[in-house]
Formats: C-alpha cells, structure tokens, sequence
C-alpha cells in the first residue's frame, strides 16, 4: 500500500508533495502517512496537528511524517507529538534518503537560510489530474511584517530557465494539458541567476519551445515586481490563461506600509486597469488579510472597496493570525471577534463581485478543461458544473446557462 500523503497551503506544497509521493515508492515506504504542512497562519498549524491526531487514530501502526513550513519553523512542537514518528525540514523533504526506513534521527530539520540553489523536478504527472504545477522558484527575501514563511522556505533562489523548460515539455508529452508555475514568490524570478532572466522571459521560453502544451498559468504574483516582458507575454500569449491571482493583503496604505509592503492602494488599482487594458478577458483574484493590528473601520472600509473597484472576482481571505517571531505579532492586536467579523465582511464583498461576474457570463460560451466527468475549468478559472458528461482532459466550449452558489453551469456544445 502506497504512503498517504495529507497536504496544506500553497501550490507549491502540493508539486513537493507529488515529489515526496515519487521518493516514497521508491524507498518502499508503505503504511506511511505523510503530513506536507503550512504556517501561513496559526489555524493552518491547528489543523496539521489535528490531522496528524487523525491519522494516527486511524491508521495506528502507519509511520507518520511531519514535514513542510510548519515543521521547518516549528520542529520541536510537532517532535513533541506522541503520534509522530519523523519530523522533516523543507530541504531534507527534497530528497529520496530522507524516506528511507533506516533514519538515524527522528528530527531532520536544517538551517532553511542555508540553502542556495532550487533543482526543477522531473514528476511524471500529478496522480491522475489533468493540471501539474511545476516550481521554478522558491523562498522570499521580503520580509513582511505578518508573514513567517521566509522562515520556512528561506531566501528567494530560482529554478534555471532550461531547466524549467525540460519539466514542463516532460509532462506536455505525458498528455498533461495544463501546467501551473508556481513557486513561493515567482515574481521575484531570475534575480539570482546568471543574466537575471525575468519572470516574463521564462514565460515566454516555456510557450516558444514547448509547442505541444496546451494551457499556461501563473500562481499568485506580486504585481509591484511585474515585469514589462511578462505584461506583454500576458497581453499576446493566448495559451497563458487570462487569469491571475494577486498578493495585494490590503487596500489602505497606513496598513500596506505596516505590514511592509511595497505597493500602495493607487499602485494596485493602476496595475489591475493596465491588465484589463492588455488583455479584456482577463479574470482576477487576490489574497486580502483582515483584521491587521491597527487597522481601524476606515482603514477596513479601504480594504474592502478595492475587491470592487479592482473587479476581484476570487478573494482569499486570511483573518489576521499573529505568528510567533513576526513584528506584526508585537503590533497592539484586535479582539479575535472583530478579526472574524471583517474576514466575513470581506468574503462578503468578494462573493458580491463574484455573483456579479457570474450573472453576466450567462449566455456566453466559455473555453474549459475537463478535469472530471461532471466538472470543468474555464479559461479565467471558473468552475463549471456540467450538464453532460465529458471526457476529462479534454478543452471544450461550454455555453454557460445558470449559476449554482460558487459555480456557473453548462452544457458542452457539440
């Protein structure tokens, strides 16, 4: 019986996961349960733990790994679980040798800020579905004031653009039909590498020498490090899907230049005109945090506007968390009431932009891949509920005829 792998957070955890998947058969691990966790807030670390609690209730002989940003910053929190057998940093989770059952230390979890160089990964598909995310890039050298996971990934190192192209022709010739780049700050792509290739350059490298894949796209960006080649690839490249997802966090500047960002509410709304303005079918989501310390109901009410006047049709919302070692931690904190009330207030607001996008695609025909029989995803990254089964990973026009709560419905046209 193969290992389980349990995964939280980001894209980029679940590419590692498909790599950890890959290592772990071919250590022979079995009766495993892998736990891939995050630390982006203090409830993602609640739930590992609780999953962990899970896994061991259900499966009590299983050998449980802890691994991912959570136990990279936190080891000796999860060490200190009863139900956990092997702890794993983000860089000993990487390699083959770490799956192996002969570990000779039950806590494996070296210095992050060590690590210089970021390798692609060969993976031969992602268990079936018809998306694979391949990372070209991971760590952050910013240092936001809420965020840990600097901590967790370390410094900012990219993937080398032929390497990239290798991985995603690799799974383009696997009948894969999508390919997602991803990485913890792609934005920040290329800076260390020789010549400084930019993010838009290995996007276009990707499209020019891989023919053979169909569809194309970015995980969240950083719209203040978007540069002019990736605007231009964005504007002209029909197989990168109009759809981006940006970190903007807030829409006040007091609260941007507290939590160190380096965009202010002017800059967000500029950038998200220049896109329409490049390419009009674009679609657009962003991560938005509620409940910052001192933000006050003017500062909130600035936040929440911007998922109108920036047409943000998918927001994900984090309340607030403090995470040990953050200044943001040290900052005077909101009752955890009022944290939950604004994290409603915005998924409020975006669920209002998304009904409004929805209602007008009724009618159109929308360009979607199949990913099962019942389901697609459009182009700008709606789901589709079918009317009709389908050929999962197949790309087929859909006319859009209703709306069911977070998804539209369709029928596929002959």
């Amino acid at each position: 019986m193969a290992a389980e792998i349990l995964t939280f957070g980001c894209r980029l955890n679940a590419a590692e996961s498909e790599l950890m998947r890959t290592h772990a058969a071919a250590e022979g691990l079995e009766d495993a349960v892998i736990v891939n966790t995050c630390a982006v807030t203090g409830e993602a670390v609640r739930q590992a733990e609780q999953a962990i609690r899970r896994a061991r209730r259900l499966k009590p002989s299983a050998r449980i790994i802890v691994t991912g940003c959570a136990a990279q910053i936190e080891p000796a929190r999860f060490a200190g679980m009863s139900e956990v057998d092997l702890v794993l940093g983000n860089g000993e989770k990487l390699k083959q040798a770490s799956f192996g059952l002969d570990a000779a230390e039950r806590v494996q979890v070296d210095d992050i800020m060590g690590v210089r160089e970021t390798a692609a990964h060969m993976l031969d598909g992602f268990g079936g579905r018809v998306r694979a995310f391949v990372q070209v890039q991971n760590g952050c050298d910013h240092r936001c004031t809420f965020c840990v996971i600097p901590f967790g990934r370390g410094n900012s190192r990219s993937v080398a653009m032929g390497a990239v192209v290798e991985a995603v022709r690799h799974l383009a010739q696997r009948g894969v039909p999508e390919i997602v780049l991803t990485g913890v700050d792609i934005t920040a792509y290329g800076a260390d590498l020789p010549g400084a290739p930019s993010l838009g350059k290995l996007v276009r490298q990707v499209l020019r020498h891989v023919p053979e894949l169909q569809r194309l796209r970015l995980s969240s960006i950083d719209s203040v490090e978007a540069d002019d080649e990736l605007l231009a690839v964005i504007a002209d490249e029909e197989r990168l899907m109009p759809h981006l997802h940006l970190s903007l966090q807030a829409g006040d500047d007091l609260i941007l230049k507290r939590m160190k960002r380096r965009h202010s509410r002017a800059d967000a709304l500029a950038f998200c005109d220049r896109l329409r303005a490049l390419r009009p079918d674009i679609v657009l989501g962003a991560d938005l945090i509620a409940g910052f310390p001192t933000e006050d109901e003017a500062m909130f009410e600035n936040t929440r506007s911007l998922i109108a006047e920036c047409g943000l049709v998918y927001t994900h919302v984090f309340p607030f968390s403090p995470r040990p070692g953050t200044p943001a931690a040290r900052m005077p904190q909101h009752p955890k009431a009022l944290v939950r009330e604004r994290a409603r207030a915005l998924r409020e607001a975006g669920a209002a932009e998304q009904a409004r996008f929805f209602a007008s695609e009724i009618g159109k025909v929308k360009r979607a891949l199949v990913e099962r029989e019942d389901l697609a995803r459009s182009d700008d990254y709606a789901t589709i509920a079918l009317a009709e089964a389908a050929e999962p990973g197949s790309i087929v026009d859909i006319r859009i005829t209703g709306r069911d709560g977070e998804r539209l419905v369709g029928s596929v046209l002959a």
